[in-house]
């Protein structure tokens, strides 16, 4: 049981939601920007539902991740997925939004005041953002992509995180690494955008940063005592590993296709790429497992779909559909080498967050890097594969080394890791007082 020292500490965040939601309440709402344009009726209706799209995605990854654990943490992997969607919502409206695209401040984040508590966001549109639908559901789009991204950090150290300190990890997190680096890829005078680099939807800032960070949580928390032991795991639910793949991949679609920012041709290709880019990731992967002699299984069919999404993503609306086959064979046969040699190394990644999200990511952005149309190696170009190359050197120096000082940060205030006795009873009895019985 918490202390009464603790119990009070924990009135604290109660407090400054309560603080929060006054300011908010009361703040001006501010105007249009100037050179605003009207809105486009058929870019605001595939908006609107490419949101809703990638929302979804989160409840997916929660089933996803929570089927892969055991009976005892399933609702506690739900969970650290699901709260994302309260918590980055309200760091977004606050100051999320205008660190990753408020006014830029020398290309490598955007001014805390331009959108603080989501001034002048509302219903016109943007000259360079949103052009043809409000700058509101432009925004709208943008928190989704901030929700899943640590929700995606999860699985690396799923069932020995302490609730509360993973909270305030989201936080640091959110603010620290993923705001900055949407800005330096996606903002028009972000650093990175301006060298050339291509990001179409989020295979850098959502998939290598949580790649990254959850190898560095990895080894900031160190192995689960089952892990130690080497005790076998088995997945507590393996249809709500089916159930979550189908979600994510329904929502991959506004994902990718809605990064087109508009109902047309560059959306129809990203949501043609990404379709069949999983799809020849999930061959590969099961086939590689057969002709190495093991069984083809539900759960690697699942895990590689995903893995072909995240492979996509960076390049889904710069690439031909023969190529989106290429990407995600490559990324499918990759990343299954990846989990294999992490599987037979000390490293204790639950769910594999690393191998797939972090070295997809990875091979996403360098398939970018070579088949984007007219500025790719394969055009005959080389200055955008050079620039993918040194930001990949940056981006992951930056995602690692950056998370890894927010574990020590957080491991400071509140301690990371559930003691012993908590992780044997198992996250959801010890963490939540609840279980799927």
């Amino acid at each position: 049981m918490p202390t009464k020292a603790a119990k009070n500490v924990l009135w604290v965040p109660l407090a400054l939601l309560a603080f929060t939601a006054l300011v908010a309440a009361f703040a001006p709402s501010g105007g249009a920007p100037e050179g605003a344009e009207p809105w486009v009726g058929a870019d605001v209706a595939w908006m609107l539902t490419a949101t809703g799209l990638v929302l979804l995605m989160t409840p997916g990854l929660s089933f996803f991740y929570g089927g892969m654990v055991q009976k005892k943490n399933v609702v506690s992997t739900l969970l650290q997925s699901f709260i994302c969607m309260g918590l980055v919502s309200l760091i977004w409206v606050v100051v999320g939004f205008s660190l990753a695209f408020g006014e830029s401040l020398g290309g490598i984040v955007g001014s805390p005041s331009t959108y603080l508590f989501f001034r002048g966001v509302g219903g016109a549109t943007h000259p360079d953002l949103s052009p043809t639908i409000p700058l509101a559901l432009f925004a709208l789009f943008q928190l989704k992509f901030a929700i899943i991204t640590p929700a995606l950090v999860t699985g690396a150290f799923a069932e020995r995180v302490r609730f509360t300190a993973y909270l305030l990890f989201i936080c640091l997190f959110s603010v620290f690494i993923y705001a900055p680096l949407a800005h330096w890829t996606w903002h028009p005078e972000g650093f990175l955008r301006q060298w050339g680099v291509l990001d179409f939807a989020g295979g850098t800032v959502v998939h290598m940063s949580a790649g990254f960070a959850a190898l560095a949580g990895v080894l900031v928390m160190g192995p689960r005592q089952s892990h130690k032991a080497k005790q076998a795991h088995s997945p507590a639910n393996l249809p709500f590993v089916l159930l979550g793949t189908g979600m994510l991949w329904f929502g991959w679609f506004g994902f990718n296709a809605g990064s087109a920012l508009a109902a047309n041709d560059t959306a129809v290709l990203a949501f043609l790429t990404t379709n069949t880019a999983s799809a020849a990731a999930m061959l590969g992967w099961l086939f590689l497992d057969m002709a190495r002699g093991r069984k083809p299984t539900m759960l690697g069919a699942c895990v590689a779909a995903v893995v072909g999404l995240v492979a996509i993503t960076p390049g889904a609306g710069f690439v031909t559909v023969g190529q989106s086959i290429l990407i995600g064979l490559v990324a499918g046969v990759v990343s299954n080498l990846a989990v294999h040699w992490k599987s037979r190394s000390e490293l204790d990644d639950t769910l594999d967050v690393f191998p797939c999200h972090g070295v997809g990511g990875i091979v996403g952005m360098l398939a970018t890097g070579i088949f984007a149309k007219d500025v790719g190696l394969a055009s005959g170009e080389t200055e955008t594969f050079f620039h993918h190359l040194v930001a990949l050197a940056l981006v992951s120096v930056f995602t690692f080394g950056g998370s890894y000082i927010l574990y020590r940060v957080t491991n400071l205030l509140i301690p990371l890791r559930v003691p012993a006795k908590e992780e044997e009873e198992g996250l959801d009895l010890s963490q939540h007082g609840e279980s799927i019985g």
